[in-house]
């Protein structure tokens, strides 16, 4: 499966054309008009509520998208009863780990993937939730099942599914994805969320996955102290201000031959103005160290 050609503006930037994320209804990423405003030629989008994952809201999502030359290259799911308030509650409600939600989550997130064939997306994409370590335990190999059933179902929609970094080190999601055991299983790489979560060293990671990153998220971040790291957060911080390096970055991108998409993600919620200064900063970041490493 390739990542989608990207249109508009730099439709002839084949290498790194610039994305963010950005929603239809569910109130998370930039807004849509913000990434029009910018000239931004692809968005991810984080999944609508169940009531709006129909023909019309794909219809009218992709016709915005259409008048400012934007594609969509992924569609992440997301679920009611998810919390990042700190890191103990993100391991107890995120993704398909929490085994009360499991069964529903994965039939919502056939649902999304049935609605990402209308947005003509070959992609979706999530958190999986914090893995479980002991790969011989209950929860993780029926983890491993119900995954395995979400990825046959998405490889009848011709899709992929990408998980999101941060929440396991490098070694652990590559365990996990061997013994998942489909081809159309890979990687988004955000290498904040190592950060955050103080799991890995982003740059260490991604050397070890860049096989298996069809997608990723420029996104930045700085690490807890020390005595906190796996406990307390770290915290996110404009492009180019954190410890994630984007020049490194992108040159390792360049080493393990991820030419696809580079997607801001930059959360902050209710600030508009603030989200565009963000991100047309981190757009004039991005498209400088494209310049000088592609």
């Amino acid at each position: 499966m390739s990542t989608p050609s990207p249109t508009g503006s730099e439709s002839s930037q084949s290498k790194w054309p610039i994305g963010v994320f950005t929603s239809i209804d569910a109130g998370l990423g930039v807004h849509l008009d913000v990434a029009a405003e910018l000239g931004v030629p692809s968005v991810q989008i984080h999944a609508p509520h169940p009531d709006t994952r129909n023909a019309e809201a794909a219809a009218k999502f992709l016709g915005r998208c259409a008048d400012s030359a934007i594609t969509v290259t992924a569609v992440f799911g997301g679920f009611e009863g998810e919390s990042y308030a700190d890191i103990a509650t993100t391991a107890a409600t995120v993704g398909l780990v929490p085994e009360e939600t499991r069964a529903a989550r994965v039939q919502e997130m056939k649902e999304i993937s049935d609605f990402t064939t209308l947005l003509g997306c070959d992609t979706v994409a999530l958190h999986i939730g914090f893995v479980p370590e002991d790969r011989s335990c209950d929860s993780y190999t029926s983890l491993v099942a119900v995954t395995r059933e979400l990825l046959d179902h998405v490889a009848g929609n011709d899709q992929q599914l990408n998980l999101e970094t941060g929440q396991e080190s490098a070694e652990h999601l590559l365990d996990f994805i061997a013994d998942v055991e489909r081809d159309n299983l890979f990687i988004n790489f955000d290498p904040a969320n190592l950060i955050l979560y103080g799991t890995d060293h982003p740059i260490d990671a991604l050397l070890k996955v860049g096989h298996l990153v069809r997608s990723v998220h420029c996104k930045d971040a700085t690490y807890a102290p020390v005595a906190g790291r796996g406990t307390d957060w770290g915290a996110e911080v404009p492009l180019g201000e954190g410890d994630v390096g984007m020049r490194t970055y992108l040159k390792v991108l360049e080493t393990v031959g991820y030419n696809g998409p580079l997607t801001i993600e930059r959360e902050i919620a209710n600030d508009r103005e603030r989200q565009k200064a963000d991100i047309g900063a981190a757009v004039g970041l991005l498209e400088s160290l494209r310049s000088q490493i592609g």
